[in-house]
């Protein structure tokens, strides 16, 4: 669920930004993407902008949700994270009345965990989920988007961006080879939990 339509994004539209997430939505073979709409830069984490995240929750009620890191370079990022708890907190409350594409009133549900990301910022990660299998999809799936990362075929007179410069690619593979040195394998994504991480069986750790 993509929170905005990246409208005040300095290279490309929301028309090419909807292409490029729909080349990454192929490549990452999700079954289902949806875009809120909310306004880029400005959504606030109130009651307006809490409901149709409420009402994605519990369309689609996931036990696991993976959201913005707890605080970044860009405020929407951090404001996405609060925004983003609180919504699946309160989707478990029945007495908020949010109602699904037939019209009738959704049932409530709260996912189990929450879990933030950690994007431009260094956070000291709580957890991380080796991802050396999967990491040539996530580099295919963040080439996907050519107008806001470094892409050698970008238009030369496009503005350069804190995104879009080869230094910026090199900096994201560094932080996935980082976190995988910390537990061993090549490539790993760190996240951040607000409630210790419960394990049935301690060999199931790496």
């Amino acid at each position: 669920v993509d929170f905005t339509r990246g409208e005040l994004g300095t290279r490309g539209t929301p028309e090419i930004r909807a292409a490029e997430s729909a080349a990454a939505s192929n490549i990452l073979q999700l079954s289902v993407r949806e875009n809120l709409g909310l306004p880029d830069g400005f959504f606030k984490n109130d009651r307006e902008h809490q409901l149709p995240l409420i009402a994605a929750i519990r369309r689609y009620q996931p036990e696991v949700v993976l959201c913005n890191a707890i605080s970044d370079r860009h405020p929407d990022h951090g404001r996405g994270s609060q925004l983003a708890t609180e919504a699946c907190f309160l989707s478990g409350l029945r007495m908020i009345e949010t109602l699904g594409a037939d019209g009738q009133p959704q049932a409530a549900w709260r996912p189990k965990h929450v879990y933030h990301y950690i994007q431009d910022r260094q956070i000291a990660a709580d957890f991380v989920v080796d991802i050396t299998p999967f990491w040539a999809g996530k580099w295919a799936s963040i080439n996907a988007y050519g107008t806001q990362f470094f892409n050698t075929n970008a238009d030369p007179t496009a503005p350069q961006t804190y995104l879009s410069g080869q230094t910026f690619a090199h900096f994201m593979e560094a932080r996935a080879r980082e976190f995988g040195h910390l537990i061993g394998v090549e490539f790993g994504e760190g996240y951040t939990v607000e409630r210790p991480v419960g394990v049935r069986e301690i060999g199931e750790l790496i």
